[in-house]
């Protein structure tokens, strides 16, 4: 459908153009319409056209590792889609679905040639609305990044934490039991040989208290240890929740499509079997 100046100087993109300047640019464009969940463009297809949002609503997604859809955005009026992979003859990285019915102004790259040279300044505001997207990206993959518990709670822990772990992670090992056993043999050996000269004779009372202080000491720095465990653990769960719970979006997104297409497989046999069907005869 063909673009009117007014379409085009409703759209904040071309806003700086003048009326003959507008007139040139909408002999070039086209003006296309879309209906509910029709595709705009598919990811790999190739990418000889941009397109400009006048009405409606359009989702933008792409595919990651994981096979999950993921959605980079959804532009909104004036906004710009599927401008960079114009822009470098590549094939487009994304999947463009209109959401509801849907305007959007249909460009190429010639039209945008055209349109720069008449008009640098709007090469500036088609930066713009690029570095937004890009920026959207961006903060997707931030949030979509892979945070592992144990860096976390290290960034944040301090000397008096890793003091605890450390000592807790010796006094639970068989080194600390053979080394501490070999000690109160030593001690106890030498008292005894020792006799009546001994520093602490039978029943090393000496031995006791020391015994007694290093348990009082070893125990509450284990229980540091144990609680900063429980920390991680409970941060592991949560990170656990997100994903489980991102799980069940993608689940339900996934079966809310497959009942789609049921519907949209019970519709075309419906029609075929009306298709096959034999006229009904004419009553006279």
């Amino acid at each position: 459908m063909a673009c009117t100046p007014d379409v085009l100087k409703a759209v904040p993109l071309f806003a700086l153009l003048d009326d003959e300047e507008l007139a040139v640019l909408a002999s070039q464009v086209e003006l296309r319409s879309f209906a509910p969940r029709q595709r705009i463009y598919k990811m790999g297809e190739p990418s000889s056209h941009a397109f400009v949002m006048v009405s409606g609503s359009v989702q933008i997604t792409t595919i990651d590792e994981d096979n999950q859809v993921v959605q980079l955005g959804v532009p909104v009026h004036g906004e710009v889609f599927g401008f960079a992979s114009m822009l470098a003859q590549t094939p487009h990285q994304t999947d463009a679905t209109a959401i509801e019915a849907t305007e959007c102004i249909e460009v190429d790259l010639n039209d945008i040639v055209v349109l720069l040279r008449k008009k640098p300044d709007a090469g500036l505001d088609l930066m713009t609305v690029l570095g937004k997207q890009f920026h959207a990206a961006e903060r997707l993959v931030r949030l979509r990044a892979a945070r592992n518990p144990n860096d976390l709670i290290e960034e944040a822990e301090t000397l008096s934490e890793r003091v605890a772990d450390m000592v807790a992670s010796f006094g639970g090992s068989w080194t600390f039991i053979i080394a501490f056993a070999l000690v109160l043999a030593v001690y106890s050996a030498i008292n005894v040989e020792l006799g009546s000269k001994a520093w602490d004779p039978y029943p090393f009372i000496l031995l006791n208290l020391f015994l007694s202080m290093l348990a009082a000491i070893q125990a509450p720095i284990i229980m540091m240890s144990q609680n900063r465990q429980d920390k991680k653990d409970r941060l592991r769960s949560e990170l656990d929740f997100d994903v489980n719970r991102r799980a069940h979006v993608e689940i339900q997104g996934l079966a809310h499509r497959i009942n789609l297409l049921h519907d949209k497989i019970d519709d075309v046999d419906e029609l075929i079997r009306n298709a096959k069907a034999p006229p009904k005869p004419q009553k006279e």
